[in-house]
């Protein structure tokens, strides 16, 4: 059946409810049949998906199974369900690229991820780290302004936050704090016409950059950023959940110097 024939579909009963996001460095094993049906619906064939799933998985298929009803689709099943969770997200976007229906295939797999808790998104066959949507919003406004202002480098280091937070089987935490800030730092610069101070320094000689006194929290997460982000000491590794802070912060500052700019 079309999805969009379904009873829920055709009389707007379908509703995505957001759940905490609870899973990340895992793959449950409910995902993991979920993929196959999605892969089927999305028009794999069960052997053109075991082809998929022992590239991917580094496996032999096994030359007994011929059928793809029970034999093949169990093979895939079991190979899955084995799997170390972060090869089980490779797998999705291999899927991804080769589903006859990619479209459906995302759509589907990104409503399973906000109703279960699962903070992954797919995105052009390609996995994110999924954040709150108050932060998506943030950092989705951050990426459009400075695309519009011209400021290619700072977008560029705030994309490169995002991508250190995907990072599968462990987030780049540090990278992700020290590319926000980067970005944060440029675009300072170049809002105060000093391109070779710090963001320390452009926070004291420019004391009007951001308002008081918000520009003491600035100033205290450029130092929050310098001991754990670049000068990082034993035991005191930063959470994932500070780093995603760091970046959303860094992305609405971003977003109101480029404002200040062009007032």
């Amino acid at each position: 059946m079309n999805e969009d024939s379904r009873f829920s579909t055709r009389h707007g009963f379908r509703e995505v409810n957001e759940a905490e996001i609870t899973v990340r460095y895992d793959a449950p094993h409910e995902l993991r049949g979920v993929i196959v049906d999605l892969a089927y619906e999305s028009g794999l064939r069960p052997k053109t998906l075991r082809t998929l799933v022992c590239r991917v998985l580094r496996k032999r298929s096994d030359s007994n199974n011929w059928s793809e009803y029970p034999n093949i689709d169990e093979e895939n099943r079991q190979l899955i369900d084995s799997a170390e969770w972060y090869k089980v997200y490779d797998l999705i976007e291999a899927i991804a690229e080769q589903a006859h229906d990619a479209e459906k295939f995302e759509n589907e797999l990104n409503i399973y991820f906000i109703e279960e808790g699962i903070g992954w998104k797919l995105s052009n066959c390609e996995l994110e780290a999924r954040n709150p949507e108050v932060l998506e919003q943030t950092i989705r406004s951050a990426t459009i302004t400075l695309q519009g202002a011209g400021n290619q480098t700072a977008r560029g280091e705030l994309h490169e936050a995002l991508v250190d937070l995907s990072r599968r089987p462990e987030a780049d935490i540090t990278g992700s704090i020290q590319h926000s800030m980067a970005a944060l730092e440029c675009v300072a610069r170049d809002v105060a016409g000093d391109h070779k101070a710090t963001l320390g320094e452009l926070l004291k000689r420019h004391p009007d950059l951001i308002p008081p006194p918000l520009n003491q929290s600035i100033e205290k997460l450029w130092g929050f950023a310098s001991e754990y982000g670049r000068h990082i000491r034993e035991g005191r590794e930063p959470e994932f959940s500070e780093a995603q802070l760091v970046v959303g912060v860094c992305a609405a500052a971003v977003t109101y110097l480029i404002g200040k700019k062009n007032v």
